[in-house]
């Protein structure tokens, strides 16, 4: 970090070159801190003061286009030609708030915040949306890792960010929690070309600041949807390429109508055969948006629909398989009578969710809004297996035939859930203050329950229930954040929650095993930080950080009311320290973490049988890691972004358990070695992207984009054999904006991924045995697809 500052104070003596200056008012003539004032085509950009001055340097003689915008502002854009000290006051003024653009500024981390987070705007959004799942669309994201099970981005996907998986990132759309209250996942596959209405994106890295729903041990992720335009509009956009792969979508919306009114609506069909056999995807999703706004106050109300149908592709492929086909799919193979080998045609997962949301804003004066928003989820549906030569006793039947003890079932496990609740904030912002006060009350009730449907020996009644059971989670929370500017250069910050988390679990899980249970939690999240603005072009950034987490359904379930095997909850300690630089062709982010763990919660590199992980407590545990990212802009015609995380990812003192096995009796004996320590499971110690843009033309990009990815293990032997090689994957994109005068806005796509065709497995499972002392190992692989292509046509009327 230290060779960062040494290159600040070389900078500092080199000629500024032109200035900028000047202060941002409102109408009322009151300073307005904290806007952004950017240099169009340049990495410059700074905020205004306590006192709404500015100030820009380094810049050469010449033409510029600079930019003001400021939440609750209209944006303003000024051309100026600048040559020595030159001098721009700007007046900005308001613009109608909505209400999702305020509940998510309740939870963000904001200019001057000393978190560590990465923005994803809504043109960039647009250019990768080819209809994958949004951890695809975020790939280039730093520190980000994604996985797909049918090997294409659709479908069943997933991501993990600093090494942490998804049910350690909180998810949040329009501030409304989105993560499962069981599982603490959110399925993108349930949401279908969400991107579609989505307007921006923050990732805050770590810890982050206090947000609703589940806590955060990776990562928080704030969707924000897209608001009403004031003009009326028409949007057809159409995917296709490799795997039979299609998306239609359409969006419209009546615009602004009596200044009052606004609705706006978008339909998708999303199919694909996927990459992996037989695990095809056929989704359909709608989001509805209707606004009302007075003077001082704003209504809305949102409804996203989700219906999703997924062939299974959670077993992934052995590993002895993957050099014979890479494409195996071992989900709902049998032998029939005559010993062929043959595929249950409906090995499937069918799921539709339903989002409901009114949202409320109201302005009481220049600086004080309130806003809350009522939100209510359902879900129903099932994934259905078909098991050979199932034991019928597992599924507490008995055949009528004498000796008969076992059947093939086909079977279906079912969900039902709903999940509402309220959220609601408190915003003061003032001079050299920017506070929220807010919280949330959540309830969730969830049945698990199968059913037979098929079985080939007795007769049996179709449908019949042979288990149920019910979770039950309140969630309450409560919070309170503030940055403060002590002068021009420093502020600090400061953000205090309190969580309360009641869960009770009841009935029987699918192996009969009584599941009931009940826990409850009192966490207490502290943060606290300083941001320091060195000069105009850098800022530097401190930040300390607690979280609690509290373990998943799956881990309670697998303890199944064992004491001793019990989760326990999780606590992680994150420092933060950060470093921006911005010249007029260049940008340099440099962000230095450290996450101490207490009971942290690691995979075995097992999974049950609904592809969860399996996870145990270790005692200590860190990571330790820099994410660095730069941007450079050499000429007009060509740009390269560059990110790289270097980490170590560490459990310290892991003591493996196991069992060995003797041959010549097969008898179990239980030991256990002490390996010392290891790496975290699935936490690459390298991630590299890369983004080459090419202008070639007017209106004309052509991108090289580049991932690496290091080898990580999937258990946390660090055994060789349980290992996933390291990849690095190339992808050509070419967008075209062609002006068409009947047509506001015309795009066209063309996307090759993968372009040197190679082969790797960006996510794994397994673990080992022993007999006589050798160990043996069991893998699973997630192969990804090679070279295949996606062209987009897109049209706005």
């Amino acid at each position: 970090m230290m060779c960062f500052f040494i290159l600040a104070d070389v900078l500092a003596f080199q000629d500024k070159g032109s200035v900028i200056t000047g202060n941002v008012t409102d109408l009322s003539g009151n300073p307005v801190a904290g806007a952004s004032i950017r240099v169009e085509n340049t990495f410059l950009g700074v905020h205004s003061t306590p006192d709404g001055t500015y100030s820009i340097t380094n810049l050469k003689d010449g033409i510029y286009r600079l930019i003001f915008s400021f939440m609750g502002y209209e944006q303003q854009v000024h051309e100026v030609e600048l040559h020595g000290r030159n001098v721009l006051n700007v007046t900005l003024s308001e613009k109608t708030m909505f209400p999702g653009e305020v509940v998510v500024n309740a939870t963000r981390a904001g200019e001057f915040t000393p978190l560590t987070y990465f923005t994803v705007g809504k043109e960039i959004l647009q250019k990768q949306n080819f209809g994958h799942d949004l951890p695809f669309i975020l790939s280039m994201t730093p520190s980000l890792v994604e996985t797909s099970e049918a090997g294409n981005g659709i479908g069943y996907t997933n991501l993990r960010i600093r090494g942490s998986d998804a049910s350690r990132i909180n998810v949040t759309i329009d501030g409304v929690p989105l993560n499962d209250p069981e599982s603490q996942q959110v399925f993108w596959v349930d949401l279908p070309d969400l991107a579609s209405s989505v307007d921006n994106i923050q990732v805050q890295r770590g810890v982050g600041t206090s947000s609703n729903g589940a806590g955060a041990f990776g990562a928080t992720v704030s969707i924000q949807t897209k608001n009403p335009e004031n003009e009326p509009f028409a949007e057809i956009s159409s995917t296709a390429g490799s795997f039979n792969t299609f998306r239609n979508t359409i969006s419209a919306g009546t615009g602004l109508l009596a200044g009052k009114f606004a609705f706006q609506v978008r339909f998708s069909d999303l199919r694909s055969e996927g990459y992996i056999d037989r695990t095809g995807s056929d989704h359909r999703s709608a989001f509805m948006s209707g606004h009302f706004r007075t003077e001082k106050s704003h209504l809305k109300a949102n409804v996203i629909l989700g219906e999703e149908h997924t062939g299974i592709g959670w077993w992934g492929v052995p590993k002895e398989v993957l050099t014979v086909n890479r494409k195996y799919n071992p989900a709902g193979e049998y032998i029939d009578e005559n010993g062929i080998k043959r595929y249950y045609d409906n090995e499937s997962d069918n799921y539709n969710q339903n989002h409901y949301q009114l949202f409320y804003t109201r302005k009481m004066n220049d600086n004080f809004i309130f806003n809350t928003a009522f939100h209510y989820t359902s879900g129903k549906g099932y994934y259905e297996e078909f098991r050979e030569d199932a034991t019928l006793a597992e599924y507490g039947l008995q055949s009528p035939e004498v000796g008969q003890t076992e059947s093939d079932i086909i079977r279906q496990k079912w969900m039902s859930n709903g999940y509402y609740g309220l959220i609601y904030s408190f915003k003061y912002s003032g001079a050299r203050i920017d506070a929220t006060a807010g919280g949330g009350a959540n309830y969730y009730s969830g049945d698990h329950y199968g059913k037979i449907i098929w079985t080939s020996v007795g007769t049996f009644e179709k449908g019949l229930q042979w288990y149920w059971n019910n979770g039950t989670k309140k969630e309450f929370n409560i919070y309170g954040k503030a940055d403060y500017s002590l002068n021009e250069k420093l502020s600090v910050f400061g953000d205090l929650q309190y969580r309360f988390i009641s869960y009770e679990m009841t009935g029987d899980d699918d192996d009969l095993k009584d599941l009931g249970q009940q826990h409850r939690y009192h966490f207490f999240n502290p943060k606290a930080g300083l941001f320091l603005t060195l000069n105009s072009n850098q800022d530097a950034y401190l930040s300390f950080s607690v979280a609690n987490r509290e373990p998943t359904r799956s881990d309670f379930k697998e303890a199944a009311g064992d004491i001793n095997a019990t989760p326990r909850q999780e606590r992680l300690f994150d420092t933060e320290l950060g470093y921006k630089l911005r010249g007029e062709k260049f940008s340099l982010s440099a962000n230095g973490y450290y996450m101490l763990y207490d009971d942290q919660l690691v995979p075995t590199g097992e999974l049950s049988n609904t592809g969860y992980s399996i996870m145990t407590n270790v005692k200590k545990s860190y990571r330790l890691g820099i994410e660095i990212n730069a941007g450079i802009r050499p000429f007009n015609f060509f740009s390269w972004d560059i990110g790289l995380t270097a980490s170590r990812n560490k459990i310290t003192d892991f003591v493996e358990y196991y069992v060995d096995y003797n041959t010549s009796d097969w008898s179990e004996e239980y030991k256990s070695k002490s390996l010392g320590t290891v790496d975290i499971a699935y936490s690459p110690s390298l991630i590299g992207s890369s983004d080459m843009t090419f202008k070639i033309l007017k209106n004309t990009e052509f991108h090289i984009i580049s991932k690496y990815v290091g080898k990580q293990y999937f258990d946390n032997t660090m055994s060789s054999d349980r290992m996933i090689d390291p990849y690095i994957v190339t992808n050509l994109r070419l967008d075209l904006r062609p002006v068409i005068r009947i047509i506001k806005r015309t795009e066209i796509q063309f996307i090759v991924n993968n372009i040197f065709n190679t082969e790797y497995e960006s996510n794994a499972y397994g673990g080992n045995w022993y007999e006589d002392g050798n160990e043996k190992t069991w893998a699973y692989y997630f192969p990804q697809a090679g070279t295949n292509f996606l062209v987009r046509v897109g049209f706005t009327f």
